[in-house]
């Protein structure tokens, strides 16, 4: 992806010394940019700092690209986001001190959300250990609870073979983020070419894909065809094991309803006779048998509390610590859900003329359920009301998708008024934060999509408040011409928690700490050179984003909403009872 300025112009005349020099030495930030070449890494983000400018120099000549952005938080998000849409695993490159500190958030949310990215943090130089150097903090204290793996690199030859390392990691079990430190005089020293290992790319990394007990998978198969009322949850672990295909072929060939969360949405398309969204609660009330793949029971399933007591209750996950926690279950299956669906669909393939043939009341059943929320949902996202109804608004923006947009949801009430409406129409078409809840991924979610999807339409609805923690970063997608059509849900407020006040605390008090100002986001965008416009109207909604997709440009849409609308998911957090 090139950008609007030539990206060849920062090093214009500029002669950057090959990594081997004429007595055969090679520096710490050249090793390492070996190492990321080596693992397919095509792109770093970053915010520059005197500690990893080495890096930069490596990068320039394996190139790889150096995407440049204006808060540290916003390349750590962006690597977590490139992860997720092309399974590789992302990289951030930071300074030491805060530029490392700034990054935290969006490594915790990687942690959350199982993503395989590699941040490198720089460090105060050896020979200055301890004396209060320059942004001298302790990184891998502080990283060592939120990642998968921390090491500071300990000594120049060692760069390359630390960086495979971390990345190996990254894939142990379910995937996460990892993180390596390297210290100033490490990165800049050089070495003999020959006393460093660089590990060549294909002989460092086993397979980690494991297939699951053969018992417990002919189990869950005879489970399958035995029940009447059969269910199952589809999580983000489908996508990131891409065992879409292996999804599709078993609740097709076992006739059996189909839910999905996280990154698992976009599974089973839209209309599909095994495509359920709006009655699972229903479904997991009534259902004999709930097969749960690749999501943990914590706060988003109730931590299993919304599980049917009287239902056989299986979990398929990639981590063992996650199978049963919080719920008790019949059947517990480690490993990669790909195959594990596959081997169930094989085992059952003899028998599906038992329960799996006898389903039809109970799909129907449930598609009466679906059919009764959409009914009760209708007259609000058919509203001509203004200020525009939330439902109204993620109405028309799922009319909007196609096949190739990919939806990034960014906030927190607005957002999950769109989780009960839009529907992606692909596979890996959803983006959101994760367990973490973290507001402000969108922007750098939207860089990563784009940059590493090209060829795809990248639509982000964001509430007002979440886009104004990472929002200057338009101006990095404006720089290199990623363009997007961008939504702003603006109701001036953090509504989801000034809900919550409210119910608390009663209406005088709803507006303490929550409050934002009307900002007109769409002059925002138009200042740093993207597409703008505003909407009041619901009827011009639809023709505001065919014209933000016909622009060209990175695009924000600010649509005035509802201040007084509340999802029925923000109504019903436990956390307000």
């Amino acid at each position: 992806m090139q950008s609007k300025r030539d990206r060849t112009d920062p090093y214009e005349g500029t002669r950057f010394a090959m990594p081997d020099d004429s007595q055969g030495l090679i520096s710490g930030g050249h090793l390492v940019a070996k190492a990321l070449k080596a693992e397919g890494v095509e792109v770093i983000y970053t915010l520059c700092g005197g500690h990893i400018i080495d890096i930069y120099d490596g990068c320039v000549d394996e190139g790889i690209d150096v995407i440049d952005v204006r808060h540290e938080q916003v390349a750590a998000h962006a690597a977590d986001g490139y992860a997720r849409i092309t399974g590789k695993p992302g990289c951030a490159v930071v300074t030491a001190g805060p530029g490392t500190t700034d990054a935290v958030t969006g490594v915790a949310n990687a942690f959350r959300a199982e993503s395989p990215m590699l941040l490198i943090g720089g460090q105060g130089a050896h020979t200055q250990h301890k004396m209060g150097s320059l942004q001298d903090l302790p990184h891998v204290d502080m990283m060592a609870p939120i990642t998968k793996f921390a090491a500071t690199v300990p000594d120049t030859a060692r760069a390359a073979d630390m960086v495979s390392m971390a990345f190996r990691e990254c894939f142990h079990g379910a995937p996460g983020p990892s993180f390596l430190e390297i210290p100033r005089d490490v990165l800049d020293a050089k070495v003999p070419v020959d006393t460093a290992r660089v590990p060549r790319a294909g002989h460092y990394r086993a397979s980690t894909r494991a297939a699951g007990d053969p018992e417990s998978v002919q189990k869950l198969a005879d489970l399958l065809v035995q029940a009447e009322k059969p269910a199952i949850l589809l999580g983000s672990q489908v996508w990131t094991t891409r065992a879409t295909g292996a999804a599709i072929e078993l609740v097709r060939t076992l006739n059996v309803p189909a839910y999905m969360n996280g990154a698992g949405r976009g599974t089973l398309p839209p209309g599909d006779p095994h495509h359920f969204q709006l009655s699972r609660r229903y479904a997991f009330s009534n259902a004999d048998l709930i097969v749960i793949v690749g999501t943990p029971f914590d706060f988003r399933m109730g931590y299993g509390k919304r599980l049917s007591p009287d239902a056989t209750v299986v979990q398929i996950d990639l981590d063992y610590r996650t199978v049963g926690k919080n719920r008790d279950i019949d059947l517990g299956i480690v490993g990669d859900a790909g195959l594990i669906l596959s081997a169930v669909t094989q085992a059952a393939s003899g028998s599906i003329n038992g329960g799996a043939g006898k389903r039809k009341e109970w799909l129907d059943e449930l598609r009466a359920a679906e059919q009764k929320a959409i009914e009760k949902r209708l007259p609000n996202l058919r509203s001509d009301a203004s200020p525009i109804h939330p439902y109204r608004l993620v109405s028309e923006i799922n009319d909007f998708l196609t096949e190739d947009s990919i939806y990034i949801g960014d906030g927190g009430d607005i957002v999950t008024f769109s989780g009960q409406v839009v529907q992606p129409k692909s596979p890996g078409h959803w983006m959101d934060p994760g367990p973490l809840g973290t507001l402000g991924v969108g922007v750098p979610f939207v860089m990563a999509a784009k940059q590493a999807r090209p060829d795809k339409e990248v639509v982000a609805l964001f509430g007002d408040g979440a886009f104004s923690l990472t929002g200057w970063d338009f101006e990095t997608l404006v720089r290199f011409d990623l363009p997007f059509v961008g939504i702003v849900g603006n109701n001036s407020s953090m509504n989801q928690i000034r809900y919550g006040q409210k119910a608390k605390y009663g209406e005088k008090r709803e507006r303490v700490g929550n409050t934002l100002g009307d900002v007109p986001y769409d002059q925002f965008a138009r200042m740093l050179g993207g597409h703008g416009e505003e909407v009041r109207d619901p009827a011009d909604i639809g023709p505001a984003l065919r014209r933000a997709r016909e622009s060209g440009k990175p695009s924000l849409i600010n649509v005035w909403v509802d201040p007084d609308a509340y999802a029925p998911g923000t109504m019903n957090q436990t956390m307000y009872k």
